[in-house]
């Protein structure tokens, strides 16, 4: 794509901006904001990659690992700000996905031990990782204002903070997974995914496109169930108070 056709893609921001005036929905300045960014970092990541790609040292494929698990992991916990510690917890979740999802394509040779896979792969099952973990803490948000009472009734019958918490912690783990089990359900029926898509419009071999997707589509599936489940067994400490008592909602909400 020539630089020319890369401006003439700010088309479709500048519809969604006057759509966004005309109706009134002040959005004008957080969708020229996220343009920017979305652009800016892109292209910072290009370089970054370019120079990773030809260096080859595995020093510089995990530090570039480390920093999306921490950018991840640190955006992932802004849902509940106010619980401390949850961003260690939500780290530690996706880095034990990234290390089990990497390390198992490493180990039966589904992929190269090469920047050019790790990364990208990487790139896939942090994100979903991150997603998950949002989706997981907002349900346990809604979770803890509308079960509040039948988690105190256990609490006062003797239940642990566990048994208390444990049917709030199952739906909010079926809620976070959610859009990746829609998504498998309807893949190359409503939509072709962007690995797929890119391969295809690179000149790959259709066939060989959806192998790969395949492959994706598997590892988002596995990210998903393991970060969803690892973080419900390490954070739900943290929606009670050191005597098993459930924290106030507003300090553990904000």
């Amino acid at each position: 794509m020539s630089n020319a056709a890369l401006a003439c893609t700010l088309i479709f921001v500048a519809v969604t901006m006057v759509l966004s005036i005309r109706q009134k929905l002040g959005l004008e300045k957080e969708i020229a904001i996220g343009t920017i960014r979305s652009a800016v970092q892109l292209l910072a990541i290009g370089y970054v990659l370019h120079f990773v790609f030809d260096s080859r040292h595995p020093a510089l494929i995990v530090l570039l690992v480390l920093m999306m698990i921490g950018v991840a992991s640190w955006n992932a916990g802004g849902r509940a700000k106010r619980l401390k510690g949850l961003r260690l917890r939500i780290a530690a979740a996706i880095g034990c996905t990234e290390a089990v999802t990497i390390g198992l394509l490493l180990v039966l040779r589904m992929i190269e031990p090469t920047a050019q896979y790790i990364i990208p792969i990487s790139g896939i099952t942090i994100g979903t990782a991150m997603i998950v973990s949002g989706l997981f803490l907002s349900q346990m948000k809604r979770e803890m204002e509308t079960s509040r009472g039948e988690m105190e009734t256990l609490l006062a019958l003797g239940a642990t903070a566990r048994q208390a918490v444990q049917g709030s912690l199952k739906r909010a783990v079926r809620a976070s997974m959610i859009p990746t089990v829609d998504g498998m359900k309807t893949v190359g029926l409503v939509q072709l995914p962007g690995m797929m898509t890119g391969m295809i419009v690179a000149g790959a071999d259709p066939i060989e496109a959806v192998r790969y997707q395949v492959l994706i589509m598997f590892i988002l599936a596995s990210s998903a169930a393991l970060t969803a489940m690892l973080l419900s067994l390490i954070s739900y400490k943290l929606w009670f108070t050191a005597d098993s008592r459930l924290r106030v909602t507003e300090d553990a909400n904000r």
